[in-house]
């Protein structure tokens, strides 16, 4: 059989590439016009974000899809029949380049199945990073991925290549890896993730002593954990995020839907899990690293998994209702963060805006506070935007994002959860409220 060609090898490896969710396909192809500046290509053009918090364009691919291991989940197990193909490090390398110089991209997202064995498939990686840096002295962004169970220098001396490295984590107990990817561990997992943090540190120090000091993956870790191929509850996926930002300072836990592959093993599911779990996942996450959340508070114990019908914020409102309303004239930072509605700039421009005099909704209406979901949890002066009563049931249903679907009782509007009365009454509400989006009356 006739060695494929580069492209065809492109071909093969970026299409293979796309199970990994820490950047988005672009799945455009534009050539360059005149007057224009820029190009892109449909063949593995993804985006990322650079430490410096630039988006990016990246060549997205696997070094190779040739895997001596069975992980039930993959696309690329030993064991499915689909069409092989390896980059050499030369290829990879100068195609790399010659996409850069084309302005194709910007920077390079490297990952790889295990071929020979975890060792082997490291020296691969190094190699090509080692090309594209020094050979060819490129300065762009990079992102690799390291290999569990490969040799722990190897993936010191490429964390000096790229910026930012992560290892995928992938299934959310061990159980699960026994169960679904028995030539993995998680201790094979854990460790090269220990290395990466510890190198991150020690390059930390070393660059407050010399500014000229290497850098070890300056943008920092990341892992990606599937979800829906298990079945864990959302209580256990968003724990296992908390304890591995707690414990390897990670940069961002990413979560991918499982996604049935072709022939698979028969006790997997064969439907993707719905988005919105993923979706939700997110958004926990989110509260996690910019909200000042814990994972224990998002989901209680009494809720194995996150409420579909509504984000999370909300949801953590509701259940603690004790603590609002809010006077949002007084309120510090940590209190304002968790107000449904107000982000953390909206934090920011009400903390600034106050020291001039007290803030009413008009002066939030103008910061572009979702007051939506806001106006049952603060007050202005004392005095609540409308007359609330903070109720569980009746806000379940003012927060409700699919409070106005045609399938409502399929959600908290069923009769069962409230009295005739009440619930006539939250029907008339939701017209009420979709009649003013209609109109833009506020």
């Amino acid at each position: 059989m006739a060695e494929p060609s580069v492209m065809d090898k492109l071909q093969i490896l970026t299409d293979a590439a796309k199970y990994d969710v820490a950047c988005t396909s672009s799945g455009v192809e534009r050539t360059g016009v005149k007057g224009a500046i820029g190009s892109t290509a449909a063949a593995g053009i993804c985006h990322s974000f650079s430490a410096d918090g630039r988006c990016v364009s990246l060549l997205k691919v696997l070094h190779t899809n040739i895997c001596i291991y069975d992980c039930k989940y993959c696309v690329n197990r030993c064991s499915n029949d689909i069409p092989r193909a390896a980059f050499t490090s030369e290829e990879l390398a100068e195609l790399t380049i010659n996409f850069y110089k084309r302005n194709y991209i910007e920077g390079l997202f490297l990952s790889s199945a295990i071929i020979k064995s975890p060792t082997h498939t490291m020296e691969l990686l190094y190699r090509t990073l080692d090309l594209v840096r020094n050979k060819y002295k490129f300065n762009g962004y990079i992102h690799v991925k390291a290999i569990p169970g490969a040799d722990i220098d190897l993936v010191k001396r490429t964390g000096l290549l790229c910026d930012r490295m992560s290892v995928n984590i992938e299934l959310p107990s061990e159980n699960s890896l026994k169960l679904l990817a028995p030539d993995k561990s998680k201790a094979s997992i854990l460790l090269p993730m220990s290395t990466v943090k510890q190198g991150i540190i020690q390059s930390k120090d070393e660059l407050t002593v010399y500014k000229n000091a290497p850098s070890f993956v300056p943008a920092g870790q990341s892992t990606q954990l599937i979800v829906g191929a298990t079945p864990e509850n959302d209580g256990k996926i968003v724990a296992l995020a908390q304890g591995l930002y707690d414990r390897f300072k990670l940069k961002r836990v990413f979560y991918s839907a499982f996604n049935p592959v072709p022939r698979s093993i028969s006790y997997l599911p064969t439907a993707r899990p719905p988005l919105l779990r993923e979706h939700r996942l997110y958004q926990a996450d989110w509260l996690m690293r910019f909200y000042g959340f814990r994972g224990n508070e998002i989901i209680s114990d009494e809720n194995e998994n996150l409420n579909l019908n509504m984000d999370p914020k909300c949801q953590w409102a509701i259940n603690n209702l004790h603590l609002f309303p809010v006077e949002i004239n007084r309120a510090d930072r940590e209190t304002l963060l968790r107000v449904p509605g107000i982000g953390v700039r909206s934090v920011y421009k009400i903390m600034t805006a106050r020291r001039a005099g007290n803030l009413h909704f008009d002066n939030l209406k103008k910061m572009n506070i979702v007051l939506k979901r806001a106006k049952y949890f603060i007050t202005c002066s004392g005095r609540m935007m409308q007359p609330t009563k903070l109720n569980q049931d009746y806000l379940n249903i003012a927060l409700s994002e699919n409070k106005i679907d045609e399938h409502y009782e399929q959600v908290s509007l069923s009769p069962e959860m409230l009295s005739p009365e009440l619930f006539a009454k939250k029907q008339a509400y939701i017209k009420e409220e979709t009649v003013k989006c209609i109109t833009g009356e506020m």
